[in-house]
């Protein structure tokens, strides 16, 4: 039996589709299992014992060339089941193109019609499905109904990089995210240094995020003036990353892709969201989760499913709103 798992979205989608790893292979212990990223985005499956292959799409550089490359590396491996998570035309296009003797996705995918089973994808503001059950409920036909946490799977070597970080009690903080309006505002990050400076002097702080936000992370560390935070922005690989929230004391992050390797490793998290909302499905799976948001009804929360560049509304209340 030979399954590939179809996830070429960002990083915290891809954390999301671990669990479908996961009950495939505890399906099937012995299936051929094999799953297609986004260039950039393969070492979050680094080390995962259920993955045979990962397939990898470079969506950057000559994206439609190394689109056909795909389509024909997909076909020439013959798969008896392609099970597509996304609800794009170009997964569709793999998927119907996959020779698969099954072909699985979501019925919002344009190319759906030419699948031979698709599925609801229902996004609801009052509090519907988790996006971890929407991905496993597509596999309804292979394994029935299953429950998994995502999974991340830290080595010995990320492990013995970030130990020389462990030596005190620490906090992560992750202040970043490609919308402006899904991270609490850069007031709140100081505000949130700040208060744990005080309660906890001997304790460090840990700011991560991506080569690009170390000087946003720069510029809150400097008006926080607290010696104990520090800038690991572009540090880190993803399962370093992983390896380091795991043991933290807490992690504080945004309704973004930090919030979900939290998830995966089952470490302590406070999830701040402010223009979007846990009903989406995208919220914290820690068994210490903790979700933070404004108290006060706002007619415009939420703005939108993934967040704006700026508030539309000009005063961002729903970030300024929280309380730390």
């Amino acid at each position: 039996m030979k399954i590939l798992l179809i996830q070429t979205a960002f990083i915290g989608d891809v954390i999301l589709a671990t669990p479908v790893i996961e009950a495939l292979r505890k399906h099937r212990p012995d299936v051929i299992l094999d799953v297609l990223v986004r260039k950039g985005n393969e070492g979050l499956l680094e080390n995962n014992p259920g993955i045979n292959n990962i397939l990898i799409w470079d969506k950057k550089t000559d994206k439609y060339r190394n689109f056909r490359r795909i389509i024909k590396q997909v076909r020439s491996n013959q798969y008896n089941i392609v099970i597509n998570l996304q609800r794009f035309a170009s997964t569709g296009i793999i998927t119907a193109l996959s020779k698969g003797k099954t072909t699985i996705g979501y019925d919002k995918n344009p190319l759906s019609f030419l699948f031979t089973e698709s599925y609801p994808h229902i996004i609801s503001t009052e509090g519907g499905k988790h996006e971890v059950d929407r991905n496993l409920s597509l596999l309804k036909n292979i394994t029935g109904e299953v429950h998994e946490r995502p999974k991340m799977y830290p080595s010995d070597k990320e492990d013995a990089k970030t130990s020389p970080y462990k030596t005190t009690p620490y906090y992560c903080m992750a202040p970043s995210s490609v919308w402006f309006t899904k991270q609490l505002p850069f007031e709140q990050w100081v505000k949130l240094i700040k208060k744990k400076t005080s309660e906890e002097a001997s304790a460090k702080i840990y700011l991560l995020g991506a080569k690009n936000e170390a000087e946003y992370i720069d510029r809150i560390i400097a008006a926080a003036g607290s010696d104990s935070a520090i800038n690991l922005a572009g540090k880190f690989s993803f399962l370093d990353t992983a390896s380091l929230m795991r043991d933290a004391q807490m992690n504080y992050v945004n309704d973004s892709a930090p919030l979900h390797i939290a998830s995966a490793m089952n470490a302590p998290v406070t999830a701040f969201f402010c223009s979007t909302v846990p009903g989406f499905g995208f919220g914290p799976l820690s068994d210490r989760s903790i979700i933070a948001q404004t108290t006060e009804t706002l007619n415009c929360r939420p703005c939108g499913l993934h967040g704006h560049r700026e508030c539309p509304k000009g005063h961002f209340k729903c970030g300024f709103g929280i309380e730390l």
